[in-house]
């Protein structure tokens, strides 16, 4: 299985447009020792031809256009992009969808939920579905392992298991709509196996580690996972207000509550934080932030990373 890290920040990116934190002050003055970063975005593949998404974000276009391998491979209309795997309704996982809407067919995976929320719910995205056949779309749910076939049918080899990991939607979701959705299938993590045996689990979005999330991830072979913030008050530091990282379905990164406590005892896998917030200062790579992560064990994404499982 190639994995490709497409984009590795947060919603709004590194920098993001409207901000000036630390962070995006230093990168724009070209005074900061890190890199920019667009939004989280993985892709997959089993035989190098036909590739899945793991999730869609806004920055699609940009992501497939700077990617060879996601490029048309002959003439006319085409594109390797078989499949995209949806984790979630927030709006960074399932805008860059519309970037897909130039008839060309693919199959997309969801929760029957978050489908209900895209195609009745969300008239924009009946762009998806202007010609019969131009998007497919599977149903998955909680707990169940499928393997990942092209429009067309054809098996890719890889196999997926989707587990819940939250019940909160995202706030677009009106009151009404939410009486029609379950809420274990708002928000998943992905367990995707190559035919080898290999296992990459992906969970860029985790509210809360419990026991069962802990024993899934003992097996797996590479974890790219939620790194959002540093600590739970890391935007109210630097806004002066708002929501803190649990609040917002984060667990912050640090802390003896955080995600480097809570799996220092992953040992199997190679670990890798994704989804990475501009305000988090571990982008800092001269930072003590920094450093702590590394020590830890584990490693920060950066675009345009692959790996072979």
């Amino acid at each position: 299985m190639r994995i490709e890290i497409l984009g590795s920040a947060a919603g709004g990116g590194f920098p993001q447009w409207n901000c000036g934190c630390r962070n995006c002050q230093a990168i724009r003055a070209g005074g900061f020792q890190g890199k920019s970063r667009t939004q989280t975005q993985v892709a997959i593949t089993n035989d190098g031809q036909s590739w899945f998404l793991l999730n869609a974000s806004p920055d699609l276009r940009q992501q497939i256009e700077g990617t060879s391998p996601l490029h048309p491979r002959r003439d006319g209309r085409d594109s390797p992009i078989a499949g995209v795997l949806l984790t979630s309704g927030d709006l960074y996982q399932i805008t860059g969808l519309l970037s897909l809407r130039e008839l060309q067919p693919f199959r997309i995976y969801c929760t029957a939920s978050l489908r209900h929320i895209l195609r009745e719910d969300n008239s924009v995205f009946a762009m998806l579905n202007r010609v019969p056949q131009q998007v497919a779309w599977t149903d998955v749910s909680p707990g169940s392992s499928f393997p990942l076939v092209t429009v067309a049918g054809n098996d890719s080899g890889l196999c997926c298991e989707v587990f819940s990991l939250g019940s909160r939607y995202p706030r677009y979701v009106g009151d009404q709509s939410l009486t029609k959705l379950s809420p274990s299938e708002a928000l998943l993590g992905l367990i995707v196996k190559s035919p080898s045996g290999e296992r990459l689990a992906y969970l860029p979005a985790v509210p809360e580690v419990d026991n069962q999330l802990l024993e899934r991830l003992q097996s797996v072979d590479l974890l790219l996972f939620d790194g959002t913030f540093w600590s739970d008050d890391e935007l109210i530091k630097v806004q002066g207000g708002g929501a803190t990282a649990r609040e917002m379905g984060h667990i912050p990164v640090s802390s003896e509550v955080g995600i480097l406590q809570k799996l220092k005892s992953l040992h199997r896998s190679r670990k890798i934080f994704v989804h990475i917030n501009n305000t988090n200062p571990m982008l800092d790579e001269s930072s003590p932030e920094y450093r702590a992560v590394r020590a830890a064990g584990w490693e920060i994404a950066e675009d345009g990373w692959h790996f072979d499982l």
